[in-house]
């Protein structure tokens, strides 16, 4: 799998946040068939840093009911893979360079 494939996109939300602050724990959404050693590879060279730790997780699928003007409107969330990478100390991954 090419590096480029391997990281889809940042978590951005308050609990990542707090965990880069306090852990040095960064939460990326990434594809569902890279493994630790990819992850840890693609973050190495997209950002420069050097990992200590990284820990993956897959988020199940859900299960989303909205009520509109058209009735009920029913959906599926799709299922996506999760990784928690903890870079050395001292050294941070600045993800709002970007935006």
């Amino acid at each position: 799998m090419k590096l480029s494939e391997v990281l889809v996109k940042p978590i951005l939300t308050e609990k990542a946040n707090a965990q880069q602050e306090k852990l040095r724990r960064y939460a990326f959404r990434v594809n569902r068939k890279a493994n630790k050693l990819e992850i840890k590879k693609a973050v190495e060279d997209f950002y420069g840093v050097t990992v200590v730790d990284v820990n993956t997780a897959v988020v199940p699928g859900k299960n989303k009911t909205r009520f509109t003007k058209a009735g009920y409107v029913q959906g599926r969330k799709p299922a996506f893979k999760k990784a928690l990478v903890t870079v050395a100390e001292g050294e941070t991954i600045d993800l709002y360079a970007s935006i």
